[in-house]
């Protein structure tokens, strides 16, 4: 009668744990199911560098514009000497999503005369402001501030740069403002030259705030393919572009973005790309831009 009993109850509770794992799986299922398929939609989410283009930018149907940071941000001026930026940016349209420009060129933070306090100083404000408009992405190209100096050791600059990353990124938790590396062309700049490199040093300070761009005209200069963006997927969250030989707007030369573009669909970006071009006249040649991109982004999807 024991063994009977026995018997009875291991049976009902290996029943009851196929049950439960039968139930986990239909859970599953229908969870997935249920989730929205991923939208590529790169082409509704386009922006211009410079709010001196914010009329140009409207007219074209841009979604945001990316202003400069040592210009806009002024992180070494007073609040008081802000506040007028402060209210424009309140009102202008597009809105300010993101901001490039980082560094003015005599601030270093690698080699010999590096100043991480006063960079430390310099960037705390200029996340902080950068939350207080609205910015949600800070582009740190500058490649006057992390040029490694000639004969400077290069494992010992990339280390000055990672700590000072490290410094700055609690400030960007804090406010939830990310900082973004730019790669810059090798006649630019002799350090972080390709988008994984980028993402490398981005992987080094272990904060979810500290990421990488990729500038596709950067990209076509150091002859960069699409594989690069999907090596680094994980911290890709903004992106440029112009066209190759001249820095040109898309439609001028002729370039093909396609490539790329599969790439970013490829990793399922959902971030935004603007406009750093050289512009002859940013009115009549923004529209086109605009066009040639459309017709690009969505002859992939």
């Amino acid at each position: 009668m024991v063994i009977f009993v026995k018997i009875t109850l291991f049976s009902v509770m290996r029943t009851f744990q196929i049950v439960l794992y039968a139930a986990a799986v239909v859970a599953v299922i229908l969870f997935q199911s249920c989730k929205p398929k991923f939208k590529f939609e790169l082409d509704k989410h386009l922006g211009i560098c410079g709010t001196g283009h914010a009329e140009a930018a409207k007219a074209a149907g841009l979604d945001y514009l990316e202003a400069n940071v040592s210009g806009f941000l002024m992180p070494e001026k007073s609040d008081e000497e802000f506040a007028a930026n402060k209210e424009l940016a309140k009102t202008i349209t597009p809105p300010i999503y993101s901001a490039n420009g980082f560094f003015p060129g005599e601030i270093k933070v690698v080699g010999p005369e590096a100043d991480i306090e006063r960079a430390v100083k310099y960037s705390e404000t200029a996340i902080r402001r950068a939350e207080e408009i609205g910015i949600e992405i800070l582009v740190l190209g500058s490649s006057g501030s992390r040029n490694i100096p000639e004969g400077f050791d290069r494992a010992e600059a990339e280390k000055q740069f990672v700590d000072f990353l490290k410094r700055i990124a609690p400030a960007a938790e804090e406010h939830h403002v990310v900082v973004a590396l730019e790669p810059l062309q090798a006649s630019e700049s002799n350090f972080i030259n390709t988008v994984p490199e980028g993402a490398e040093i981005a992987r080094k300070t272990g904060s979810d705030y500290i990421c990488v761009i990729a500038d596709l005209f950067h990209m076509a200069r150091m002859k960069e393919g699409p594989e690069d963006i999907i090596k680094s997927a994980d911290k890709l969250v903004h992106c440029h572009i112009a066209e190759c030989e001249e820095r040109t707007a898309p439609g001028v030369k002729g370039d093909d973005f396609t490539p790329y573009f599969k790439a970013l669909k490829q990793i399922k970006y959902d971030g935004r790309i603007s406009f750093e071009c050289s512009w002859q006249d940013v009115s009549t040649q923004l529209p086109k831009a605009v066009e040639v991109m459309k017709e690009q982004i969505n002859s992939i999807k």
